[in-house]
């Protein structure tokens, strides 16, 4: 059977992900939603950075509603951030939900509940008016931070504390909009503090999410989350692919989200981020970490992942199918089995 999806925004995520839609065996790209004005008519192929395919993308919403399709891969920068209404995501979705549409997204919703009945009501009520789904996912929070930990926890008898460490180099990241505007590398103190405030509350929105349904994964309920967290200024001028760095200003930031279960801390999430990590040696070198201590202890870590974009787009891609196939409601990682690329393994 082959899965009719439509690509939502066209960033470096979506770029990716639509690449891969229109690749792979199996998919149909029926629609394009783009948000910047210069890509609307243009072809989705073009966008892709490949061969025409006759499918022109749209910046009309009541285009993408109207049109016959399984599956919206979702994947804006989060509303929460940069847009002006912070609910703008949830009524997105919710309209794609209920005009007929599966909709995987990268703008959070790993874990609704978190969020209380109320936004939980409104998304299962769309899923009941199309009799569709949403799934939330990501890397890191998504995969990294939620479905590998609770894979690796299968090893142990028992659980006293796992620690997550994700180290992000952002030295080859092209948008200026992530690495400046979300991450507020290159502003001095005063506007790295003004600029972050928004980000905190996102961040820790997202972070919570994994913490909750990671517990829950592991049978047991959050009593609280603590945040903390700290930066470090450049000690000179340099260049990295989104803009210039000046000596003075913030290039890396450490973030910790801590779970707590009847005052003791059962999950810790440890975030770096460094605008470039060739010129910054504290807390470590990019990669991530997993640590479970318990009976028995022990350590995995990935110490690569070259292009972290990519892989997010991936793990959204490779949930469709299993995604489409699912009863309608909201459906975290528990709910779906895990698929593969096998899409695109090279023979020969």
């Amino acid at each position: 059977m082959t899965i009719r999806v439509v690509q939502w925004a066209t960033g470096t995520v979506g770029r990716a992900a639509l690449r891969a839609l229109l690749a792979r065996p199996g998919f149909e790209v029926v629609g394009v939603y783009a948000h910047q004005p210069d890509k609307a008519g243009r072809d989705a192929g073009e966008l892709a950075g490949m061969a025409p395919v006759g499918v022109r993308a749209t910046g009309d919403i009541e285009e993408i509603l109207a049109l016959p399709a399984d599956c919206v891969a979702h994947m804006p920068l989060p509303a929460a951030y940069f847009g002006d209404d912070p609910d703008h995501d949830t009524k997105t979705i919710c309209r794609l939900l209920a005009s007929g549409k599966n909709v995987v997204t990268t703008t959070g919703f790993t874990h609704p509940y978190s969020y209380g009945p109320e936004l939980v009501s409104r998304l299962e009520n769309a899923c009941r008016v199309g009799d569709s789904s949403l799934h939330g996912t990501g890397i890191s929070p998504g995969f990294l931070t939620q479905l590998l930990p609770f894979a690796l926890s299968t090893m142990s008898m028992r659980i006293d504390h796992i620690y997550l460490r994700d180290c992000s180099d952002y030295a080859g990241h092209p948008s200026r909009q992530i690495v400046v505007d979300l991450m507020g590398f290159s502003r001095d103190a005063e506007a790295y503090a003004a600029a972050v405030r928004p980000f905190r509350a996102f961040h820790r929105q997202l972070y919570t999410e994994s913490l909750d349904l990671l517990a829950r994964a592991l049978g047991v309920e959050l009593h609280d989350v603590e945040e903390d967290d700290e930066v470090v200024e450049a000690a000179q001028d340099y260049t990295v692919a989104a803009g210039p760095i000046p000596k003075g200003t913030v290039c890396g930031s450490r973030w910790q989200f801590t779970g707590i279960v009847h005052g003791r801390p059962l999950i810790s999430m440890e975030c770096v981020y460094k605008a470039d990590a060739g010129r910054l040696s504290r807390w470590g070198t990019p990669g991530f970490t997993v640590r479970v201590e318990g009976r028995p202890s022990f350590m995995a870590k990935v110490e690569e992942l070259d292009y972290g974009m990519l892989a997010a787009a991936a793990h959204a891609v490779n949930a469709i199918p299993a995604l489409v196939a699912a009863p309608a409601g909201i459906r975290t990682f528990l709910d779906l089995p895990l698929t593969g690329g096998t899409g695109t393994i090279r023979v020969g």
